[in-house]
Formats: structure tokens, C-alpha cells, sequence
């Protein structure tokens, strides 16, 4: 706090100017809490009252398991065993619990829960490209050229910032947190960075894991915290005259939330995984997939409203993520590769969600920013690893393809046991109920109570912005 005092008379002269905009009531804050940690804790507990809150009292809630890359659809949820030898790969089909609904081999602990969630097989949106393909299923950007950052915020950041409007929480956890976080193609863009996710990064799988700064118990940590809180103090020294809409009173609240998210035991509790018992652990299984969906339950369970986790790195195989080209992995080899974790991880995260009575206010969806393409490929590879040939190795591939992909949807007090829409014989299109980037994205909100068609923010310009312009709650996706 020495930097504070030497230079408080220049702050004083110069508030007026310092705190008006949102990236000036975010910067003051970290002035005073700076060191809570490098997850941005008061940045995401800034200032939000400047108007009454858009979104439903009922807390529901939405975990997102997000498969980076693209998962192939024929070789999972949609397989095409009549197609051509040159398309349909080399998985045998199943039968499912569900008569009728089949999938490939490589799923056969969600085959036997099928009854517990609906497969929508007529997903389509229009970016070939990862950037731009991710954009449109997170945000609703129509733009197919792929951008560095997105143009629009992504639904959990507007869940966050409509949420947050409500008030303050009694419940020391963030609204919105990611367990192993999405990539810079999702972002809160115009919202500002303090309705980005509460990240949560590391290998849960791995025995000395630990979510830093939540829960401080140790002394000195603690001290050193209340050090940091005197901001308000010194505050009260300084002129009043700027505080025209009661900026002080709000950032003594919002600090208030900070300390209580980093010293409260409920947080620290709802982050420790060795609350759960080791059974439970084994039956998501002891990987950073597993261990990251258990997390993903218990966080949403103690409150979390918005939960995103990302299943990328050494389980996809050799280049971390689902992205199978010729060139990055044999995708025959790569899907085997995943294929026990992922299996395993989703359908313990989705019975796990209705044996504990949470199917009506969580709703869980497993999806990509698109599927792969039906034909198969053969390229040499350009590296040796898990699910990748040596060097120069001609090997099968699938690339990128927005046409039709397939996602599973399960909570969310939806009826289940059931599959939605169809494509072609060959996987290569939509073809019945084809569902847009615009309709998962209104299904999702309408599970948080936003009606986003007629919700509007202001972009960087001050121009009212809808949340989307585009697409419908999907009828058989909503209760």
C-alpha cells in the first residue's frame, strides 16, 4: 500500500477521471486487490448496477463439455454402416438402450444410458474454420472468416453479466467458472474481461492439485489479505465529490465478495475433489477428463450457474485436441485413443446429474465447433506420438466439416431417450429438423431464463446489441 499513500494526493485530483468507464472501476480495483491471485477475482465482482436484471430468478444451470477440434459424427453418435468403405470407418454399430438409436463401438457406457439424454444429429452452421466455427456456436457470429478474438460475447459471459445484474450473491462462487478454459476463440468481447471465466487450470487427475487462492486458511495469507483490503479505508479519506452515483459504497461490496470467495470454506470445499469418496472418482475416471467433469458436477452443484470444460490435451493423442486431419493423427487410431475416458467421463457426469436430483436445473450439453468430413482422407503424417504414425506415414484423416455434426443434450427437465433430426446417407448434410448455431445457442439461454432475442447490450460504440439475432429454442431441447 506505499505506492497508495505516495501518490494519493494525485489520485484525488484525477478520480473523477479514473473511475467512469468500466476499464477504470476495474483498474482502481485491482489498485487495492491486486495480488488476490492471477485469476482476476474482483475483476469478475466489478461494478454492474446500471440497470435491473434481464435474466430469470430461477437459478438453473448449464455445464458445457466442449470438445475442441471437431469430434467425427459417423464415427460416434451418427454412424452410416451402409455407406461406402471410403466414408463409414471401421467401427462396428451398436445397439443402444434406446430401440432404435444406434451408435459406434467406441460408446458402449452411453449406449447403455441413452434413455438419459437426447442426440441431436442435424447440427449445421456455416465456418469451416476453428476460430470462426467456434465463434457461431459460442457467440452467434454469423461472420465465417476466422478472427484472432471474438467480434460478440460468448453465452457464458452474457449469462455472467445478465446474471450478475440481479445483485449481489449470497453464494461465495463465481457464476461463471471453466474448468480447463475454452481458447481465444470464446471471450466475453464488449462485455469487458471481468465476465470472463473463474479459470480453473491443471490436471485435477493429479494428486497435489490445488485451485490457488480459493479458501486461504494460512495466517499469514490471511493478513496479508487484510492488508490489501484497506483500499476502502483510505478511500474514505479522499473526496467525495466524484462519488456521484455511489461508486465507493459498490466497490466496498465487491470487495467484500472477493475476500469472501477466497476465504470462505464452502469455496474451498466445493473445489477440494478429495471431498468425494474414492468410488465416485474411479467411476468418472482417474484421468484429467474424468476428474474435470466430477469437478464440473460438484462446482454446479454448490452454485455455480454457468460451466464450461474443455477435453483437450494428451488424451486426445498427439497434437492435444480433436482436430483429427491426416496430418495430425491417424483418426481411426486417435478416436480409439480417447475414446474409454470421454466415454467413461460423460455418462457418469450425466447419471451422476439425475441420481442427485439435479436433472432439472442442470442442463448438460457435449458438443464441438463441428464434426469431420465424411469422406476419408490420407496424408502423410508430420509426426510421430499417441494416435500419430512416424513422420512421412501416409495415414486416414478427417477434416473440418460444418454441414451436419452431431451433440448430445441431457437435464435441463428435458424428455430424453430420443434423437433429433437425421442426415444423409453418407453424413454429409443435414437433412431433417436442421438445427443452426442460432437455435443451441437459444435452447441454452432459454434454459437460463434469458429471452435473448429481446435482451440488447451495448457494443464498444454504445450501440444496443441483441444477445443473438438469429434462430429458436429447439421445441424437443426445452421442458
Amino acid at each position: 500500500m506505499n505506492s497508495f499513500n505516495n501518490n494519493q494526493s494525485a489520485m484525488s485530483t484525477s478520480m473523477a477521471n479514473f473511475l467512469p468507464g468500466p476499464m477504470g472501476r476495474r483498474s482502481f480495483m485491482k489498485m487495492g486487490l491486486a495480488g488476490f491471485g492471477s485469476l482476476s477475482l474482483p475483476g469478475m465482482l466489478r461494478l454492474r448496477a446500471e440497470n435491473p436484471s434481464a435474466a430469470s430468478d430461477k437459478k438453473t444451470a448449464v455445464i458445457m463439455v466442449w470438445k475442441p477440434g471437431g469430434c467425427s459424427h459417423i464415427d460416434t453418435y451418427d454412424p452410416k454402416p451402409d455407406a461406402g468403405s471410403e466414408y463409414r470407418g471401421p467401427f462396428s454399430t451398436i445397439s443402444t438402450k434406446v430401440p432404435g438409436m444406434h451408435f459406434t463401438e467406441l460408446l458402449p457406457m452411453q449406449a447403455k444410458i441413452a434413455d438419459k439424454f437426447t442426440v441431436l444429429r442435424s447440427m449445421r452452421q456455416t465456418a469451416g474454420g476453428h476460430p470462426a466455427g467456434s465463434m457461431q456456436m459460442l457467440s452467434g457470429d454469423p461472420d465465417t472468416r476466422d478472427k484472432p478474438r471474438p467480434k460478440f460475447p460468448d453465452w457464458m459471459s452474457v449469462a455472467n453479466y445478465l446474471r450478475s445484474k440481479a445483485g449481489p450473491r449470497s453464494n461465495p462462487l463465481p457464476i461463471n467458472v471453466a474448468v480447463s478454459p475454452l481458447s481465444n476463440y470464446s471471450g466475453p468481447a464488449y462485455l469487458g474481461d471481468a465476465y470472463s471465466p473463474f479459470s480453473v487450470s491443471g490436471d485435477p487427475n493429479q494428486p497435489n492439485f490445488v485451485v490457488p487462492n480459493i479458501g486461504l486458511t494460512d495466517a499469514s495469507e490471511a493478513n496479508h489479505l487484510n492488508r490489501r483490503s484497506t483500499l476502502r479505508q483510505k478511500l474514505d479519506t479522499l473526496e467525495r465529490s466524484f462519488d456521484q452515483a455511489g461508486e465507493l459504497q459498490a466497490l466496498d461490496e465487491f470487495e467484500t465478495q472477493a475476500m469472501t470467495l477466497l476465504t470462505n470454506p464452502k469455496a474451498k470445499e466445493a473445489f477440494d475433489l478429495s471431498k468425494e469418496d474414492d468410488r465416485t472418482r474411479d467411476r468418472y475416471g482417474r484421468n484429467s477428463w474424468g476428474q474435470q467433469l466430477l469437478l464440473a458436477r460438484r462446482l454446479v452443484e454448490a452454485g455455480v450457474e454457468v460451466l464450461t470444460s474443455s477435453l483437450r490435451g494428451p488424451l486426445c493423442g498427439r497434437v492435444n485436441n480433436w482436430d483429427d486431419h491426416a496430418v495430425n493423427h491417424h483418426v481411426f487410431d486417435a478416436l480409439r485413443f480417447r475414446a474409454q475416458a470421454y466415454d467413461q467421463a460423460v455418462s457418469a457426469l450425466i447419471e451422476d446429474i439425475y441420481e442427485r436430483g439435479l436433472d432439472k436445473r442442470v442442463l448438460v450439453v457435449v458438443t464441438g465447433e463441428f464434426g469431420r468430413t465424411p469422406k476419408i482422407s490420407y496424408q502423410p503424417s508430420t509426426g510421430a506420438g499417441n494416435a500419430s504414425a512416424p513422420a512421412g506415414t501416409r495415414q486416414p484423416g478427417r477434416d473440418h466439416w460444418p454441414r451436419a455434426f452431431s451433440n448430445i443434450w441431457a437435464g435441463g427437465g428435458i424428455e430424453t431417450g430420443r434423437v433429433i433430426g437425421a442426415t444423409d446417407k453418407r453424413g454429409e448434410d443435414s437433412i431433417e429438423r436442421i438445427c443452426t448455431a442460432g437455435d443451441f445457442l437459444s435452447t441454452i439461454y432459454h434454459h437460463l431464463g434469458i429471452d435473448a432475442k429481446n435482451i440488447f447490450i451495448k457494443d464498444f460504440n454504445g450501440r444496443p446489441t441483441p444477445v443473438i439475432d438469429q434462430g429458436n429454442p429447439i421445441p424437443e431441447l426445452i421442458s
